[in-house]
């Protein structure tokens, strides 16, 4: 059997042994430790697939050329690219449905159009760990809760878990490229604590900072090398053995991030 050479780009707690699993901040002693702000460690070619699930959306957008660029370097000639993003072309349809119903004046939507503007917005503008989502996820009942969970899956279920049972301990899981602390903060001045606190947020890789839908992110794939970019499911995929890894499929069937945008294309 042909065994196939796998790299899964910054895959926080979403791994698989058969893959070569990197991240900044290691969840496994398995795991690769890489910062994907850099060029990445690994010979050109070296890989079958490769594959990064909500990453993208946190790279700086003068950034993300140079890490799709990196991307297909390591992979070889004929090689996937699977590539999930946050999906802004269904964020933004499914805002203007639910405002829509709430200028009909439809109460019921209420809370869905609320959650959804977060989903638009929260995560590119908030200024503090968790921001007003993590927030509107720790009310109790949940409002919306089938529309919410429909929208965030088994992740959303997790965070949502984790807010109930410890708030604080939910609040310091390790999140991504979190290496830029504020202890610089006491070099400047008590009116610079603000503003230092912000930016050291803004950098540490939890916001969005930017938003792809299908059209730009298949762009992005053509200007890297990768052709043919396309939209899977997350069921769905050209890499030999995708439906046994449950990467973003659980084994029970459920989807883990049903918000994404997931698209495949193949390097030149």
């Amino acid at each position: 059997m042909t065994r196939h050479s796998l790299i899964n780009l910054g895959c926080g707690h979403r791994y698989h042994a058969a893959w070569t699993n990197v991240d900044l901040q290691p969840a496994d002693p398995s795991i690769v430790r890489v910062d994907l702000g850099k060029p990445l460690p690994f010979a050109d070619g070296s890989f079958d697939a490769v594959y990064h699930s909500n990453v993208l959306e946190h790279i700086r957008r003068p950034q993300a050329a140079a890490f799709m660029a990196e991307c297909a370097r390591i992979c070889r000639s004929g090689g996937i690219l699977r590539v999930a993003v946050p999906d802004l072309e269904v964020i933004c349809r499914i805002y203007l449905e639910k405002l829509g119903c709430c200028l009909r004046g439809e109460a019921a939507a209420q809370a869905e159009y609320e959650w959804i503007m977060l989903e638009l917005l929260d995560q590119m503008v908030r200024e503090t760990s968790g921001g007003d989502m993590g927030r509107f996820l720790r009310r109790t009942p949940l409002p919306a809760e089938d529309f919410v969970y429909g929208r965030i899956g088994n992740e959303g279920r997790e965070f949502v878990e984790q807010q109930r049972q410890s708030p604080i301990a939910a609040a310091k899981r390790p999140r991504l490229w979190k290496s830029i602390r504020c202890r610089l903060a006491s070099m400047f001045r008590r009116e610079n604590d603000a503003a230092m606190r912000i930016g050291n947020f803004r950098l540490s890789g939890e916001v969005h900072q930017w938003m792809y839908d299908r059209y730009s992110l298949g762009s992005l794939m053509k200007s890297a090398g990768f052709l043919h970019p396309r939209v899977v499911t997350a069921e769905r995929s050209e890499i030999p053995g995708w439906d046994g890894f449950h990467l973003e499929v659980a084994p029970d069937g459920s989807v883990n991030k049903p918000d994404s945008l997931v698209m495949e294309a193949t390097k030149s």
